[in-house]
């Protein structure tokens, strides 16, 4: 688990202290000293966490986010759908399980999407937005390769509209980087099917997954900067360490442009 308590029980906090070193001074340099007034707000870094279902995606997010926060970076943690209250109400709407929904008024392709869009749109202006414009570290437990992956590759909706849309509803948001999850769907089916929180969607068929692995994979190959694909097959403590890996230049990465925002201000 990526948790730090001090350097003796956990090898990665020496790199996160260099990190952590170099944003202070470079922060420092570039913004004045603490009270300094009209200190200009700093762009953040927005990090997604995509995979299929039972892919192990939302336990290594929470992990990571609590690890940042004990090396003293702002963490925003949220999810899709939701991260608000309208958002987290169309959660319910759009997760609940076929047995709770009323009978033969089963949620069709398109309806999917209208409620996928709503949330994104709240979440984007009411949380999103306003955390990355305060400097945050922002983690989110899936965004709009979901959409893509889940409606398009999935439901057979068209590509092209769906990434309209997206970007519509997101306006033009897009994460600095994006961890997806691939493991084989047998694997991850069986994982949520033994778990206590089985939504609506755990119970599409085994194509209907596989379909959706097959789009996250595509969208992974097409978007190759931004979208690192993660062996969720291996070891939990495997994985951290390369998640570690991979965020301690995405930190620096964002630090740079702090500090290019802060001098052309």
């Amino acid at each position: 688990m990526l948790q730090s308590r001090g350097p003796s029980c956990n090898p990665f906090s020496c790199e996160y202290q260099r990190v952590r070193l170099r944003c202070a001074v470079a922060t420092r340099r570039s913004q004045g000293t603490p009270s300094a007034p009209n200190r200009p707000r700093r762009k953040g870094l927005f990090i997604t966490f995509e995979g299929i279902e039972g892919s192990g995606k939302s336990t290594q997010a929470q992990a990571l986010a609590q690890y940042l926060r004990d090396q003293g970076f702002e963490v925003v943690e949220t999810r899709e759908p939701g991260g608000t209250p309208v958002a987290e109400h169309i959660r319910e709407v759009f997760l609940r399980p076929a047995r709770k929904q009323r009978s033969g008024d089963p949620l069709v392709p398109e309806c999917e999407v209208a409620l996928i869009l709503a949330a994104r749109s709240q979440h984007v202006a009411n949380r999103l937005l306003p955390a990355l414009e305060h400097g945050a570290v922002v983690i989110c437990d899936r965004f709009s390769d979901s959409t893509l992956a889940y409606q398009g590759y999935g439901r057979g909706l068209p590509l092209a509209e769906l990434r309209s849309l997206t970007r519509w509803a997101a306006t033009g948001l897009t994460p600095d980087a994006t961890f997806l999850f691939d493991l084989p769907v047998s694997q991850g089916l069986r994982r949520r099917l033994n778990s206590t929180d089985v939504n609506r969607l755990d119970h599409e068929t085994a194509a209907f997954h596989q379909r959706v692995r097959n789009g996250f994979l595509s969208l992974a190959q097409q978007a190759p900067r931004r979208i690192h694909t993660i062996n969720a097959r291996r070891s939990t403590q495997a994985i951290a360490r390369h998640l570690i890996r991979l965020i301690a230049p995405l930190l620096e990465q964002g630090l740079k442009k702090q500090r290019l925002t802060v001098t052309r201000s």
